[in-house]
């Protein structure tokens, strides 16, 4: 076994391990320990890397020790660095290293493994990961995931990013688990497989023993593992990690007087629990663990900026039944909806991390980065509800809405009729915050930044063109991750011609397709970024095919924004 010197380092100084060579303390649990959930790396920099795993045992109730080990090659006959921690229930068994000392853009083999005795026992479990590069990168490639609803299908998508050739990290925008029950009305529990893949617990989450189950099921998934062994991880949440439609004081699915309890309190167990499960850096001394804005450098090509739009300053958000009022003819009261729309003071983001992301668009473009890239929760273009009877027709949108379960046809009728206002079709969106949008849009060109924005959320792919307010420049593209499994609307209308519809109706979007499942493969090279639009054939069976919907390229424009988006 060699130990180089950067390895050494890391075992001297990784925190919560242990050197191999001292001690081990009296009173660790003896019995055997099992991997049931996998393992995970996330949060790459140039010279670290979180590795996480989670130890089964039976009846622990002594701290649980695990020996870790980092090398260069699958063997691990060159091993850089080593150590051993340990858990117990305080953190749900749970294990999170944060190795230092580490060589840039390299790929290492890392493993954990029981120990008896003081010495690690069994071929334990592996995985890879790969630290970020520094200077100058011939391009980065990136997979870009949302939305997993666990009754609702087979994590076929994640199967995929396992399998690909080439990935240097995976970017998790949200929605890694749902909150939601498995009663038969709860979401996803319709699926032809959601007998076969129940939620856990049975309820909707709302304790800190709740959250950590949900997540427990989620990490049992052997397609979900197989991504996590595959490339680091960056996540951020949001919002179904707490309850649906989440902001800053409250959520849409959150009701105190229905024995849920405070939000603080239900906010903080899910916090716990996710930075428990999630292979993410754990908050620095004096920082909230709301706050979860971090910045991630490839080499000269890319600065990826993760930002937090859900718990630190969202205001709650608008609703039409709410905030659109009648006019005395009956008539929707556009201008006064519109007035609440565009109040300056209704915020995405905070003061504090809008500073922060002024600060860090403007180092990346001084220093030369090729892009500025937002990973980012919810889309961020202009999208009007689209008018679907005008793209299909009126006879045939009429046998549509009959074909519709009765909780969905004045839904999409509704979305008709507001297809003739300009007003957002999701308020929960960046569309629902035209003002704070505008604010990002100013620090992009202030910097004269080369922006790509990633959203998740919606349950669609999406390829859009960002422009400015005033319409007088085109500030960024956008590429939209369809779910993992979540259902969307071309669930609900199959067949219908939604996403042209979409397009027809909004000058920011280029391409919508509202029914496919995968992910979006993001190649970055100095001067072109390229998104594949990457689909699964069915979230309903194990066996499946991949196939790529869209190509589109990106370009830099001169002095700043981007070109129009081109199909690759």
């Amino acid at each position: 076994m060699k130990i180089d010197r950067r390895g050494l380092l890391a075992l001297l100084g990784t925190g919560a391990a242990t050197p191999v060579a001292a001690m081990v303390p009296k009173g660790l649990h003896p019995g055997e320990i099992r991997f049931a959930h996998g393992l995970a790396s996330g949060d790459p920099l140039a010279d670290r890397v979180v590795l996480w795993t989670r130890i089964t045992t039976e009846a622990a109730t002594l701290p649980v020790p695990v020996r870790w080990d980092v090398a260069t090659d699958p063997d691990f006959k060159t091993i850089v660095a080593q150590g051993q921690a340990t858990t117990d229930a305080g953190r749900d068994f749970t294990v999170k290293i944060d190795v230092a000392g580490l060589k840039p853009g390299t790929d290492y083999h890392y493993r954990f493994r029981g120990v008896k005795a003081g010495k690690p026992v069994g071929a334990g479990i592996s995985g890879r990961t790969r630290t970020l590069p520094e200077g100058s990168v011939e391009d980065v490639v990136l997979a870009v995931t949302s939305c997993s609803l666990y009754p609702n299908g087979y994590f076929t998508a994640y199967d995929a990013i396992a399998k690909l050739p080439r990935v240097d990290a995976v970017l998790h925008l949200g929605d890694y688990i749902y909150e939601y029950g498995g009663g038969p009305k709860d979401y996803g529990m319709n699926s032809p497989v959601a007998a076969q893949r129940r939620p856990d617990p049975a309820h909707e989450i709302v304790s800190l023993s709740d959250y950590r189950r949900r997540h427990a099921l989620y990490k049992t998934d052997t397609m979900l593992q197989a991504a996590h062994a595959r490339a680091p991880w960056i996540v951020v949440w949001d919002d179904h990690e707490t309850a649906n439609d989440s902001w800053v004081g409250g959520a849409e699915n959150h009701d105190p007087d229905k024995g849920e309890g405070d939000w603080a309190a239900r906010k903080a167990a899910a916090l716990k629990a996710y930075y428990e499960w999630m292979p993410i850096r754990e908050p620095g001394q004096g920082t909230l663990p709301e706050a979860a804005w971090r910045r991630f450098q490839f080499g000269d090509v890319a600065t990826l900026l993760m930002v937090e739009t859900r718990l630190t300053a969202r205001s709650e958000q608008l609703t039409y039944e709410r905030d659109l009022p009648k006019t005395a003819d009956g008539k929707p009261d556009v201008a006064a909806f519109v007035a609440k729309w565009k109040d300056p003071s209704r915020r995405m983001m905070g003061e504090g991390q809008e500073q922060w992301l002024a600060r860090e668009v403007e180092a990346s473009v001084k220093a030369g980065t090729a892009w500025q890239v937002l990973g980012n929760q919810v889309v961020m273009a202009r999208v009007a509800p689209p008018n679907l009877k005008a793209t299909m027709g009126a006879e045939k949108f009429d046998a549509l809405i009959a074909a519709l379960p009765d909780y969905a046809k004045g839904r999409v009728a509704g979305s008709v009729a507001m297809s003739a206002y300009d007003i957002p079709s999701n308020l929960d969106a960046w569309d629902g915050y035209p003002v704070d949008r505008q604010r990002v849009y100013d620090i992009f060109k202030a910097s004269k930044a080369t922006p790509i924005v990633l959203a998740g959320d919606s349950h669609m792919f999406w390829a859009n063109e960002l422009w400015d307010d005033a319409g007088s420049s085109r500030v960024a593209a956008e590429f939209g991750a369809t779910s993992i499994t979540s259902p969307g609307y071309g669930d609900l209308m199959p067949g219908a011609p939604l996403g042209e519809a979409f397009v027809e109706r909004n000058k920011e979007v280029k391409y919508a397709h509202p029914s496919a499942k995968g992910f979006v493969l993001l190649t970055l090279e100095k001067g072109r970024a390229t998104g594949e639009l990457v689909a699964v054939s069915t979230i309903l069976s194990t066996d499946y095919t991949t196939s790529v919907l869209k190509t589109f390229v990106v370009t830099p424009a001169d002095g700043g924004g981007v070109k129009a988006l081109a199909e690759g």
